[in-house]
């Protein structure tokens, strides 16, 4: 970069939302002008967009915008260094209700950003938030009940998780769109030479997540629990998810983009691993004790896609990220009850806690 010459925007779809919020935080702290690029349709994210301003000031550029908004993904696009997208409609339970809408966000949305990119004619790199749900809900998987968590019969899923080479199964609206979306970014990659990567993600959990019943439902349960109010559990709660706190999953997005010569066009599970697998019984346990009171639960029907079982194999993105050991469950849940805690009658948990 010649002396004078202003240094291009780093662009974070999403960059109100959770992840994109602590996302965009890093940036700023190492440096980079970053460009917030976020609709403010989620309850709560507004504060997150507020507290990026008052810790950066002008190197965070606001751009309230919806993906549907063709012209204005191209125009956050076309000085961007690098791109990372975030922004989706984010719930199975929505993509049923309104298909359409999922579609033309998750799928549609992608689609804009990655022609505003292609058309630039320069080597952008992108880097994708997928999903485990493009595996679908897993129904080949023998699993057994062991205490209150289910655990695959076979010793090595059991042992390392689920790997890359499982086939893609798309289920429920959600996961077709997102499924479509990542398909298309790996393509870029090969059909257009555009430097683009995908992280499917498992469950990231972590300060500024604005949790709700349908996204997010580490903080939900925290949030209903310190509030002394019921947690619903859609089937038996013995389901398990890998758990990975969300400046891990940061640092990951981070050395996607700084390796993208040798990731590019590649795929990666990204979640907590086998080491923080845990079933949704055994969060509340720890809740309970990490507040100090019962949680009283509620349970209703299994929802449409919902996977009894799903931990990531991270051995894969971890190697070729150089990734450190995630943080362990446990001591991360107690640093959001904490964190939460003493935000407790402040207006973004009272949004957030008015989610059902």
């Amino acid at each position: 970069m010649r002396p004078g010459e202003r240094r291009k925007p780093v662009l974070v779809t999403g960059g109100a939302g959770f992840i994109g919020s602590n996302l965009a935080d890093r940036l700023l702290r190492d440096g980079h002008e970053v460009l917030v690029f976020d609709a403010l349709a989620r309850p709560g994210v507004a504060a997150n967009l507020e507290w990026l301003r008052q810790q950066h000031g002008a190197r965070m550029i606001p751009v309230i915008a919806d993906l549907r908004d063709d012209a204005a993904v191209q125009a956050a696009a076309q000085d961007a260094q690098a791109v990372f997208h975030l922004a989706a409609q984010v719930a199975v339970t929505t993509s049923l209700a309104d298909p359409r809408e999922d579609f033309d966000v998750n799928l549609r949305g992608t689609f804009t950003l990655l022609e505003a990119l292609r058309r630039r004619g320069e080597a952008v790199p992108l880097v994708f938030a997928s999903t485990n749900k493009v595996y679908g809900n897993l129904p080949d998987i023998a699993l057994e009940r062991i205490g209150d968590a289910y655990v695959p019969a076979d010793p090595a899923i059991r042992a390392t998780g689920i790997g890359e080479q499982r086939p893609l199964d798309f289920h429920t609206p959600y996961g077709c769109s997102k499924g479509a979306a990542e398909q298309y970014v790996l393509d870029y990659a090969r059909s257009f030479g555009l430097p683009t990567a995908v992280l499917r993600m498992s469950c990231i959990y972590g300060e500024r997540q604005m949790g709700t019943e349908d996204q997010g439902w580490v903080a939900h349960f925290l949030i209903r629990a310190l509030r002394r109010e019921p947690i619903t559990i859609f089937g038996d709660g013995c389901q398990v998810r890998d758990l990975l706190q969300v400046q891990d999953a940061v640092d990951a997005y981070i050395a996607a983009w700084r390796r993208i010569g040798q990731v590019q066009g590649q795929a990666f599970n990204l979640g907590g691993g086998p080491g923080n697998a845990v079933s949704l019984r055994q969060v509340i346990a720890v809740i309970e004790a990490e507040i100090g009171h019962p949680v009283e639960t509620v349970y209703g029907d299994w929802r449409a896609g919902d996977q009894r079982y799903y931990v990531s194999d991270t051995r894969r993105v971890r190697e070729q990220l150089a990734l450190g050991e995630p943080t362990p469950w446990q001591r991360g849940i107690a640093a959001l009850a904490r964190w939460l805690d003493s935000r407790q009658g402040s207006t973004a948990l009272d949004v957030v806690g008015a989610a059902p």
